[in-house]
């Protein structure tokens, strides 16, 4: 018994020991192409908070502006492919990884919410002095984008004497949940939102990440292996797994705030566009439809039945050729000769 017990003694420490090392195993490093889009990029502080972004000065008209708004669970890396082509479109683009994802601080128990995300990007624009901008949003991002251009619509009607305020000239969307009856949640996330559940996401490794985040690609665009460890390693990026569960309340939020988000798509004075990838569990494809009935001033393009939630990693050439098709209608490069002129 004497054995059996130390033995048992021996078998608990052991495994204590392989828990302990399961939970605190590191990520992989960064790659080449991680550390070179780090390296490009800088940080500006939120209170005592550190925001990453990039701000790079394109071959575009000056006065075009492009703000990148990326998704969760990831970051303004997302852009990285289409990176190029957007600066030979505008004269600057910007992009930032938003409080809690990529390079940006992770602050454990925060009260993550969409209008301090919308409040850090104001700051941020105002503080590199961008007044006028055109906004390119996914996933979560859509729904930054849409508190965004609320608070837009509100200070157009409401303007106070003196006061200057960011003035939005377009918005894109691509693949949110910017209706919370045609958004369904993964499994992962689902679990990360229920409060009894979500400490399992802490013994999430790099397959079970790979395998929920590749659910939501299409079939026959799934990111490469090496693809895969970016994205895992930038959720991992200063203990960023332990907050994911805060973060996805924004799930929550879209419910309680869908008349004012909503409505600030239906009420929009500047041109909205979608661009959608069909292949998509977590926004089907009901959603167009959806768009459709309650959005009808504004358009969509619906890309190849192959591609998923993530159009701008999946298809980046589609999703440029659609966005500047969107572009093209709304703020032409050429402009049109005047009457009797040619």
């Amino acid at each position: 018994m004497a054995f059996l017990g130390k033995s048992g003694f021996l078998v608990s420490v052991f495994t204590a020991v392989l828990f302990w090392a399961y939970m605190n195993y590191p990520p992989p490093p960064l790659s080449v192409e991680l550390k070179q889009w780090k390296r490009a990029g800088k940080f500006f502080s939120h209170g005592d908070l550190k925001i990453f972004y990039h701000d790079v000065n394109g071959t575009g008209r000056p006065e075009d502006v492009l703000f990148c708004v990326h998704g969760f669970p990831s970051a303004s890396y997302d852009f990285a492919k289409m990176w190029e082509g957007l600066n030979g479109r505008f004269g600057r683009v910007i992009a930032s990884d938003l409080l809690g994802l990529g390079f940006s601080d992770k602050p454990f128990n925060h009260n993550y919410t969409v209008s301090e995300q919308a409040s850090i990007i104001e700051k941020l624009l105002k503080t590199l002095e961008v007044e006028e901008v055109h906004i390119l949003a996914h996933d979560l991002g859509d729904t930054v984008a849409q508190e965004l251009l609320r608070r837009f619509l509100h200070r157009q009607k409401t303007p106070s004497k003196g006061a200057h305020y960011l003035k939005i000239k377009s918005l894109c969307l691509m693949n949110g949940g910017v209706f919370p009856e045609t958004n369904f949640p993964v499994l992962t996330q689902r679990i990360l939102i229920n409060p009894w559940l979500a400490p399992l996401g802490r013994l999430s490794n790099y397959y079970t990440f790979s395998n929920s985040f590749g659910a939501v690609f299409g079939p026959d665009t799934q990111p490469s292996s090496m693809d895969f460890v970016d994205f895992y390693v930038l959720v991992r990026w200063n203990d960023g797994q332990d907050v994911l569960p805060g973060l996805l309340q924004y799930v929550a939020e879209r419910r309680v705030n869908r008349g004012a988000w909503v409505g600030a798509l239906q009420q929009s004075t500047i041109p909205v566009h979608m661009i959608y990838g069909p292949a998509d569990v977590v926004n089907p494809p009901p959603f167009v439809d959806r768009y459709k009935e309650l959005l009808p001033q504004a358009t969509i393009t619906v890309l190849d039945k192959h591609i998923g939630h993530y159009p701008h990693w999946e298809a980046p050439m589609s999703v440029l050729m659609a966005y500047f098709g969107f572009l093209e209608k709304v703020s032409p490069l050429a402009q049109a000769p005047a009457p009797g002129k040619t």
